[in-house]
């Protein structure tokens, strides 16, 4: 997901966004102890889309 399409969000919109990738982050991890996970790029793109929405709440409680 886009960063204009995260702003366009409400922040509960996007806490609930961040914990639902939160889970599948931690699944993943789950996935690569047990060499369960095939395609391992999966867990940076999550990673990835955590700190984007992160970034974006914070810049909403900047203004």
């Amino acid at each position: 997901m886009k960063a204009s399409e995260l702003k366009a969000k409400s922040s509960s919109e996007l806490k609930q966004e961040l914990l639902s990738l939160t889970k599948a982050q931690f699944g993943l991890r789950m996935q690569v102890a047990t060499q369960q996970l095939t395609k391992t790029s999966e867990l940076r793109q999550v990673r990835r889309e955590i700190a984007r929405i992160k970034t974006v709440m914070t810049q909403k409680e900047a203004q």
